[in-house]
């Protein structure tokens, strides 16, 4: 059986995706998984060991363009797909599938896609609290524990990606993940971060900065506030590079965010930093996660920035307190 899927457009529910994935192997070893998803997304997809091809997405994130859509679902009609799972929930995202006449249609009813669909699903909330549940359920009833996300990362890919990046190769590094692409109420202060690395970086276990593009202003506020005990390499290195830095972590601080997720998928030691979003939600899938959140009354409130403009669900996390945890959670 070959099997289309529709992947989400965010780091961490493309990684939330991956039991999805795992649950169709077992259901049918022999089928191949094929995920159409943006150009960005495919050294991750590439280290998950379900995913057979990853096939361009060309569209950006909200764009709609109904002919260029109906014209790819014509170039996937010839590849003869069984099956195709739509995890976004949006009008636009099943009309591939549906333009390329692949049998079966799966996926939540989203935006009244009763067309587009034939296998509509609907939402369960209170039996599937979790992002990661309700894309797993598309494949069937859940098992008593679901498959975590795993990523592989070798130690030559760890060891090139530091070459590349003039990197010390026998650094044991603390990463922080500054970034978060929602909103600034997901964001730990910048003030804190430098913090934190002052408190904790030595030469055996510097702190370095990863993130995109748009993570760069943040981490050059936390290099310069932190008087070089932070190195900033967010904008520097790709994700693919990203992944193999953080998969040979001593510890990883993170918002809630996709690298958050690469980091548990990774299995590394990792401290994640809630404050507007749940972590009921979206939790890190890890036993070496440990998770941060003042679980004020106010949270979350799944808001891009504070409504009440205090913003006390991260001004009030501490840089001793996670310090103390990453000795904790850098342990076990």
């Amino acid at each position: 059986m070959k099997i289309l899927v529709v992947a989400p457009s965010w780091i961490g529910d493309t990684i939330l995706a991956q039991p999805l994935f795992t649950l169709l192997k077992r259901n049918d070893p022999t089928a191949r998984i094929e995920v159409l998803a943006a150009d960005w997304s495919a050294p991750l997809l590439a280290r998950m060991a379900e995913v057979d091809a990853v096939i361009a997405n060309p569209f950006g994130h909200g764009e709609f363009n109904f002919g260029a859509r109906r014209a790819l679902g014509r170039r996937l009609a010839s590849t003869n797909y069984s099956a195709a799972y739509v995890l976004p929930n949006s009008w636009k995202s099943a009309l591939a599938p549906y333009f390329a006449g692949i049998p079966r249609r799966i996926g939540y009813q989203g935006e009244s896609r009763y067309l587009l669909l034939n296998e509509r699903h609907r939402l369960d909330a209170v039996s599937h609290p979790q992002l990661v549940q309700r894309y797993a359920a598309l494949a069937g009833p859940l098992p008593a524990s679901l498959p975590p996300p795993r990523l592989s990362s070798t130690m030559e890919q760890q060891q090139a990606a530091r070459r590349a990046l003039k990197l010390p190769l026998d650094a044991n590094p603390v990463i922080f993940c500054p970034g978060a692409e929602f909103g600034p109420a997901k964001r730990w202060p910048a003030q804190h971060f430098a913090a934190l690395a002052s408190l904790i970086a030595t030469p055996q276990h510097p702190v370095w900065l990863v993130g995109s593009d748009k993570d760069k202003a943040v981490g050059d506020e936390i290099a310069a506030a932190a008087q070089g005990a932070a190195l900033n390499l967010c904008g520097r290195s790709s994700l693919e590079q990203a992944l193999d830095l953080i998969a040979a972590a001593r510890c990883v601080i993170s918002n809630d965010s996709g690298l958050m997720h690469v980091a548990a998928a990774l299995e590394r030691p990792l401290v994640a930093l809630y404050g507007s979003s749940s972590p009921a939600y979206t939790p890190p899938l890890s036993r070496s996660a440990k998770i941060v959140s003042r679980n004020l009354s106010c949270s979350p409130c799944f808001q891009r920035v504070c409504p009440l403009v205090h913003f006390d669900c991260m001004n009030g996390i501490t840089p001793q307190q996670v310090a103390n945890m990453i000795d904790a959670t850098s342990a076990n």
